[in-house]
Formats: structure tokens, C-alpha cells, sequence
């Protein structure tokens, strides 16, 4: 693999010496001297994409002068200059969740440039590709020695369909490395493995040139890497396809809000209690579509695993990332997990000469700022399901009382009898605990505590309540080796927090299911059960079928609640249960210092450990190297599987381009409210016995123990298709009082959403989907977008868009629409009996006012404004080709 960078006659191109090496790289301090601007006072996260515009300019990459000019007057109009750049990132990162479809659509591409003439070998990444094998493990044993080993071969006789698939992608693609199953969580490898913060790699003359190091990533949570001052945040697999095969991500210069932190956290609080804030801050601000950087006298102070926790959780305050520049603790990090020392001397090197280091005098311009003091954080936890929805430990209790009165309308205190138990069910109680997801697993100090609080606890007696279903799954074999090194795994253990895997587990929805005459009690009293997780996201239907509270909080609260069983206790200040003496044991006796923290993460958590559980990252265990696969260009798709087959994006296409088609008479499929995730759209847990995708499955006699997940099927669009808004808990507002992907059809009877629009589809009737504010808030996953357009939704129309959806949707040929002046479903007062209308669109300028004409149900017409969020003139292009991988397609076929 070579880069391609600017002309060597560039005014910017300049030598770095470290030691005995000598690289070229791109200076903005050069670019200055040159009189393109002045940049001095850029935050370092816009200096990155400056950096790649320099590299690329005047060498027939879309980089022009005035590209680079405008971050100049992005400073000089105080933080804010919204043109529209073509950047390109170093690399791309995967996960097997949506990396099986990206895999999945790359061979679909190669029939497809096959049929128009090409060559299979057109198809390529063009960039280095990793993908890590880490969302497929699920939680089937738990909290017994035998847990790790029966789910991992559990794991892969669920997935052995789809691993073949992924081994023969590693051996078919260039660029395309595969992280075997059983190794960690993507996001915690490319933080302890894969990133290097400066990257190197040759040019088209041989020369090695530095560069920051960059990536976009399959999944939200990629963000993480920003810890490490790594700039990197999730997009759809369909926009990291192209960025693949070379083609620049489309964007505008983001607004930077600067967060200050100052002051130190107090005895008792983690990083995990921070981030919890950061979240409920930024939310409140509002930071969609922007960076955040972090900065302040703070950062002196907060260690790199607090920094990536906080930067893991963009997706969860809205930003494209959370941003911490190169200091002293980067590379203390970076040495400390067994980066080579000639890395570490030159991204020192490399950030102090080209602007990147942030010192004593670090003060750039940013858009917004906001601040915090840490001294002022306590301890945390957030939900009932939502991220940001930030509740102190102390008011956990009546903030739970409150929900279940306002929330979900159901009394406390009403008690089931569990077949066989001498216990009762009732609403609060805890059923689910799991030490889990790349967000806290990543962070020693929270896991050297939750260690400690497991170590205190199991010698005073105290052990799980019996009805919690309990797991620890680390982000990286380095977890493990660590609690062993301090002999907290065999505490964690006694107490039922045995490792299960190495992977996302819980906070993907991979939690297992709970014992039956639980989940039986649940639903004969339909309670409000709970779960707390480590993890990130706590969106309804998200965690586990059987429960409808989820609480984001960190490990060793995650194991608290696991003693105490129940969110209807004061965690801190209520007993937890009793000693062997029959003494109450409260929360302060079983917290440890940080002392005692600190003293254990020196000790064990070593530069060795990370040498060593990473030296054979590619190799896999022998289950994998086992795994039998084809060598050809072309992918022979086996007409029988469920787990892999070849979509219908390219089947038939021709190599012209047509014109935006304009929506005509469009029926509306579903309205939808605030907030709705990405989940919501697109589920990736089990299937629910109601679904279609359930009768699907069992047409083809695949058994019910087989069934897996959305997730672990999305590589099959006929299972995406019928999974499309079919969460459980989704509620079409067109339906009165119902949850679950239905609608009414076209006959006006209710039916399932897959059902009605494949009726729509027979009858020639296009679609449109009606929502309210943060429309695909969540995870990157594409089939959210991938399966509205597959369902014939030719249109959204919402009150506000999360970043990644917006960009999936113009990605897949679906046009989004914002209402504007006021505008929105309710104070229209649709109903979903409407057919909508848009002109004009052969003729669409980005960020155009667009005229709606909504046919009410009573045949009177409303004519709106709506803004057309295909944000950029590229975007446009997608469009018109059908979306961005036809685009991709065409292109390639016509330089054929």
C-alpha cells in the first residue's frame, strides 16, 4: 500500500529528522509563511483535516486553495466558515455487525462491474481496511467456569456461515486484514493496538511521509480513538465502502465547541461518572453535525482511559467526535501499551513542529465553549433509556419511582410468585448485570474497581441476588490478563461475574436470554423489569426483550447492583445486605480507594501485557484457523443460507446515471415521534415470535435455537428487509396504543410494516416516513437506511436528523426533508392517511426550500416548506445515481 499526496513542489512539503530518520510531511506552519491564512489559533482537531487538505491539494483530489484558505476565515469568523471539502481519511475500521454487509456489498459490486464490462479486480479497498470480529458472542452461559468456553463454541456454530464468508473477503481483497473472533471489542483494539496517532507510509515516489493518523469506522463508537488524538468518528458501511475505493468523504468545516475541564475528581468517582455528565451537557447544548475538543488544566490530570471513555460516548451527546490533542499523557499511553519508541519520539516530534501539541500555552479559537469543573462530579448513573438522561446516585431511588409512575404507568410493589424460586418478581428488580462494552472495559481504573468492590464484598458474604443474570466481558485479552495479574478475577467470580467472551455482548443486545420462569413472571405481571450495564446505550428494546429499564453506570456500580438486586434501594446510603455476622454492609464498606486503584493498575496493568496479547492479533485461535474457505475473485453465494446473500442494489443497472425523481402521490408508511433511534429502525437483537423475519426463518427450517440476531444476519437483506422498524417497542403514531413494526396497508387493515410496503411495492405506490426531533440518533448502522430503501421509502421528512442516518439515507437514494417555520406532524395534524407530493427535484441545489403538498385524508391540500437535506452538490450525484455505491460502480466501469 502507498500514499498519494500533494505535488513535490508544494510550498508546504517539508523534512522532519527524528533521530536518524528523516520523513516528509505537510506543514501548516508552511502553509502560513506561504500566505494561505493564518491558522494559528485552529483547535487540533481542525488542524488534522487541515493537514489532509495540504496533502492532497492541487493534485486532482477536489482540493483547491480556497479549500485551504477557508480555515483561515473559519477562525477569522469565529469558529464557524461551512464549505464544503472532500477529506480523506487514513483508513477504515469494521466491525462483523455491519462489516459483513459492507464485505457483503464489495462482492456484490464485483458482479456487478463484471456485468457492466470490468474487471472483479476493479474492486478493491484502496485504503487499509481492519475489521474485528467482536459482536457476535452472546450471553448463553453465565456465572460458572464453563461460561467462556460454551459460548465461544456456541458462537461459532451460530456464525460459521458468516465467518467462511469473512475469511474468504480477507483472502479475495486487498488491504482487507480480519481480527479473529475472541481478541476484543473493535474500538478497544484500535485504541491499545491499531492507532498509532502519527501514521507513515510511502508516497508515489518512495518517499516516507508523516501524517496524522485518521480513520472512519462502521460503527458510532469509532469515536473512541479520539482519546488518543486519533481523528476518527462512525459512518454507515455504505459511506465507508466508498471511502474504501478512494472516494473522499464529503463534508462541510465543522463548528469546533471547546470543553474545558479544570479541577480533579473526588475520592469515590470514576471516569465513568464523568462521561455521564459530559453526555447531559452537550446534549443540552447541542452539538450535532460538530466537533467537540477538549481542553483546560484539567487534562494534566485525567489519564488516557478516562479520555477515550469520554471520547467513546460522541454518539451519546450527538457530536461527529469528542477530541483530546497530543500532550505528555499521549504518549505515556502509547509507550505504555507497547507502541515502538521510534512512533513515540516522532509523534512528539511531529505534533510540536506542526502545531498539533497541546502545551501550557494552548488556547485556540473555538465556535462555543462550555465547562466543567471535575471536582464538582459525583457518582452517576443514567436510563431508564436514554444516555443522557443523567441521574445522581443519590436520587437513583426516587428518580425510579418517579419513572414508574410518569413513564411507564405501572405501580410499585406488585409482586409475582417465579415458578420454582423462593423469591418473588417485581417491578425495579435487576435481572441483567454485565461488565461490558468498549466504553468502560477500555478504563483499568474501572475495572481494577469494579475488582475491588467484587473482592470486599465476597469477603464480607455477600453474593449476587439470585435472580440477577450476571457477566463480565472485557474489551481486549489485556483485561483479563491484568485482573488475573492482580487476583480480582477469582473474586469477580465468586460472586458471578465470570468472563463470558471478549466482545460487545450486552450492550448490543447479545445478552442472552434470562431464565424462563423470570422472564414468565415479567410478563404475567408485566413489570418493569431492569438491567445495568457498563456499556453506552440503553435505548428501549435495545438490551433485552424482557426488560424495559436500562441504566448505564460504571463497573463497580454495575456490581453493586448486582448485591443489591434492585433499583428501588438508596445504593448509597440502604444496606446491600449482611455480613456472615448478620451486620448491614453498605456501599462506603465495599468502595475502594483510589489509592488502592492506582496501586494496582501500576503493578499489573504493564507494557508487556499489551506486547504480548497482541503479538499474534491476526492469527486467531484454532477454531478459526480451522474455518474452511474458497479462493476466487467472485463470491459464490450459496442460494441456501440465511446469513448471506447477494443483494439487488446493482442487479440490472445500466451505466448512465439518470435524474432525481421527484416524489409523486407518495402513502405514508409510518409516523414516528422524537428521539427515534437507529434501533428503533433497525433492531439488533433477537427476533420477536410476532415478526416477519420469525416466520421467514422458519420457512427455510432454520431451528429457533439457531435464529441469532438482526445483527448476526444483516449480510442476508431478505432478513433486513422484514426487520426494518419491526423493534418492539417502536410506536407508529398511525396505529392507537400499539408497539411493534406495524401500520395499516393498503386496504386500511393493520398489518406488519414489511407486509404493507411489499403490498405498496405491488401496487406502484411510493412511500414516505414522518418523524420528529434527533431522527436516527444512535448507532451507524446502515440497514437503517438500507432497509427504509429496500421497503420503497423514497423519502423522510423529520424535524432534525442525527448526523451518520442523514448521510445513510442520501447514501441509499432516500431523500431527507426537515420541516421548517414550526412546521411538524403534530402541528400539522397528520394522521398518516396523507399522500405527500415534492417537485422540483431534477433540479435540487443542496440545502434547498422545497414546497410539500400534503393531501389530507379529507381531500383538502396543505402546501409546506420542507428543507432538502442533501447537504452537499456530491450528494446530489449519489442521488441521482441511486446512491453512493452506484456512483462508485459507474465511475469504475466507465474508467474500465
Amino acid at each position: 500500500m502507498t500514499i498519494t499526496v500533494g505535488k513535490d513542489t508544494s510550498k508546504t512539503r517539508k523534512t522532519l529528522t527524528v533521530g536518524d530518520k528523516s520523513v516528509a510531511f505537510y506543514s501548516i506552519p508552511a502553509a502560513q509563511d506561504a500566505g494561505l491564512g493564518d491558522f494559528s489559533k485552529l483547535p487540533a482537531a481542525l488542524k488534522v483535516v487541515l493537514e489532509n487538505l495540504l496533502r492532497f491539494e492541487d493534485d486532482g483530489f477536489s482540493v483547491s486553495v480556497d479549500d485551504i484558505k477557508a480555515f483561515s476565515a473559519w477562525a477569522d469568523n469565529g469558529g464557524k466558515n461551512p464549505r464544503e471539502i472532500a477529506y480523506r481519511p487514513a483508513r477504515v475500521l469494521m466491525q462483523d455487525f455491519t462489516g459483513v454487509p459492507a464485505v457483503v456489498d464489495l462482492a456484490a459490486m464485483r458482479d456487478g462491474i463484471v456485468a457492466l464490462g470490468g474487471d472483479a479486480q476493479q474492486i478493491n479497498p484502496l485504503n487499509p481496511v481492519d475489521l474485528v470480529i467482536d459482536h457476535s458472542v452472546m450471553i448463553d452461559e453465565f456465572g460458572n467456569p464453563r461460561a467462556f468456553q460454551m459460548n465461544v463454541d456456541r458462537e461459532y456454530e451460530r456464525n460459521m456461515e458468516r465467518y467462511t464468508f469473512l475469511k474468504w473477503g480477507q483472502s479475495a481483497f486487498n488491504n482487507f486484514r480480519v481480527v479473529p473472533p475472541g481478541t476484543g471489542i473493535c474500538h478497544q483494539v484500535n485504541l491499545e493496538y491499531l492507532a498509532q496517532t502519527v501514521w507513515t507510509d510511502k508516497d508515489q515516489n518512495g518517499e516516507e511521509v508523516a501524517y496524522p493518523d485518521t480513520l472512519v469506522g462502521t460503527d458510532s463508537h469509532t469515536t473512541m480513538v479520539n482519546g488518543l488524538a486519533v481523528l476518527g468518528w462512525g459512518v454507515g458501511g455504505i459511506e465507508a465502502e466508498a471511502a474504501m475505493l478512494g472516494q473522499p468523504v464529503s463534508m462541510l468545516i465543522p463548528e469546533v465547541v471547546g470543553f474545558e475541564l479544570t479541577g480533579e475528581m473526588m475520592e469515590g468517582t470514576t471516569g465513568t461518572d464523568l462521561v455521564l455528565k459530559v453526555v447531559e451537557m452537550l446534549r443540552e447544548l447541542g452539538v450535532v453535525g460538530k466537533f467537540v475538543e477538549f481542553y483546560g488544566s484539567g487534562l494534566d490530570v485525567l489519564p488516557l482511559a478516562d479520555r477515550a471513555t469520554i471520547a467513546n460516548m460522541a454518539p451519546e451527546y450527538g457530536a461527529t467526535c469528542g477530541f483530546f490533542p497530543i500532550d505528555g499523557e499521549t504518549l505515556r499511553y502509547l509507550r505504555n501499551t507497547g507502541r515502538d519508541e521510534d512512533r513515540i519520539a516522532l509523534v512528539e516530534a511531529y505534533a510540536k513542529e506542526n502545531g498539533f501539541w497541546r502545551g501550557a500555552d494552548y488556547a485556540p479559537i473555538y465556535t462555543d465553549t462550555l465547562h466543567l469543573d471535575m471536582g464538582t462530579i459525583v457518582p452517576a448513573i443514567s436510563g431508564p433509556k436514554r444516555p443522557q438522561d443523567y441521574v445522581a446516585l443519590t436520587d437513583a431511588k426516587s428518580a425510579f419511582t418517579k419513572e414508574m409512575a410518569e413513564m411507564f404507568k405501572r405501580p410499585m410493589g406488585k409482586e409475582v410468585a417465579v415458578a420454582g424460586e423462593d423469591y418473588t418478581m417485581e417491578s425495579g428488580k435487576v435481572v441483567i448485570a454485565s461488565i461490558t462494552s468498549c466504553t468502560n472495559t477500555s478504563n483499568p481504573y474501572v475495572m481494577i474497581g469494579a475488582g475491588l468492590v467484587a473482592r470486599k464484598a465476597a469477603a464480607l458474604g455477600l453474593d449476587r441476588k439470585p435472580w440477577v443474570k450476571t457477566s463480565l466481558a472485557p474489551g481486549s485479552q489485556v483485561v483479563s490478563e491484568y485482573l488475573e495479574a492482580a487476583g480480582l478475577q477469582e473474586d469477580l467470580d465468586k460472586i458471578g461475574f465470570n468472563l463470558v467472551g471478549y466482545g460487545c455482548t450486552t450492550c448490543i443486545g447479545n445478552s442472552g436470554p434470562i431464565q424462563k420462569e423470570l422472564s414468565d413472571a415479567i410478563a404475567e405481571g408485566d413489570l418493569v423489569a431492569t438491567s445495568v450495564l457498563s456499556g453506552n446505550r440503553n435505548f428501549e428494546g435495545r438490551i433485552s426483550p424482557d426488560v424495559r429499564a436500562n441504566y448505564l453506570a460504571s463497573p463497580p456500580l454495575v456490581v453493586a447492583y448486582a448485591l443489591a438486586g434492585t433499583m428501588d434501594i438508596d445504593l448509597a446510603n440502604d444496606p446491600l445486605g449482611q455480613d456472615q455476622d448478620g451486620n448491614d454492609v453498605f456501599l462506603k464498606d465495599i468502595w475502594p480507594t483510589s489509592a488502592e486503584i492506582n496501586a494496582l493498575v501500576e503493578k499489573t496493568v504493564t507494557r508487556e501485557a499489551f506486547i504480548s496479547k497482541y503479538a499474534d492479533v491476526f492469527k486467531g485461535d484454532e477454531k478459526w484457523q480451522s474455518v474452511e474457505t474458497t479462493d476466487s475473485l467472485t463470491y459464490d453465494w450459496p442460494s441456501t443460507s440465511t446469513y448471506v446473500q447477494n443483494p439487488p442494489y446493482f442487479q440490472g443497472m445500466s451505466k448512465d446515471a439518470g435524474t432525481i425523481q421527484n416524489v409523486e402521490s407518495a402513502k405514508v408508511l409510518a409516523m414516528l415521534g422524537d428521539m427515534v433511534t437507529t434501533d428503533h429502525i433497525s433492531p439488533a437483537g433477537s427476533f420477536k415470535d410476532t415478526t416477519p423475519v420469525y416466520q421467514y426463518l422458519l420457512e427455510r427450517q432454520v431451528p429457533v435455537r439457531e435464529f441469532n440476531s438482526y445483527g448476526s444476519r444483516r449480510g442476508n437483506h431478505e432478513v433486513m428487509m422484514r426487520g426494518t422498524f419491526a423493534n418492539i417497542r417502536i410506536k407508529n403514531e398511525m396505529l392507537d396504543g400499539v408497539e411493534g413494526g406495524y401500520t395499516t396497508g393498503p386496504d386500511g387493515a393493520q398489518t406488519s410494516i414489511f407486509d404493507a410496503a411489499m403490498a405498496h411495492q405491488e401496487n406502484g405506490t411510493p412511500l414516505v416516513i414522518f418523524a420528529g426531533e434527533q431522527y436516527g440518533a444512535g448507532s451507524s448502522r446502515d440497514w437503517a437506511a438500507k432497509g427504509t430503501s429496500l421497503l420503497g421509502v423514497k423519502a423522510v421528512i423529520a424535524e432534525s436528523f442525527e448526523r451518520i442516518h442523514r448521510s445513510n439515507l442520501v447514501g441509499m437514494g432516500v431523500v431527507p426533508f426537515e420541516f421548517t417555520g414550526g412546521d411538524s406532524r403534530t402541528s400539522l395534524g397528520l394522521t398518516g392517511e396523507e399522500t405527500v407530493t415534492i417537485e422540483g427535484l431534477d433540479s435540487v441545489k443542496p440545502l434547498q426550500d422545497m414546497t410539500a403538498k400534503i393531501t389530507m385524508g379529507d381531500g383538502t391540500v396543505k402546501e409546506i416548506t420542507v428543507k432538502c437535506r442533501i447537504d452537499t452538490a456530491v450528494e446530489i450525484e449519489y442521488i441521482e445515481n441511486g446512491g453512493v455505491l452506484h456512483y462508485v460502480l459507474r465511475n469504475l466501469a466507465k474508467a474500465a
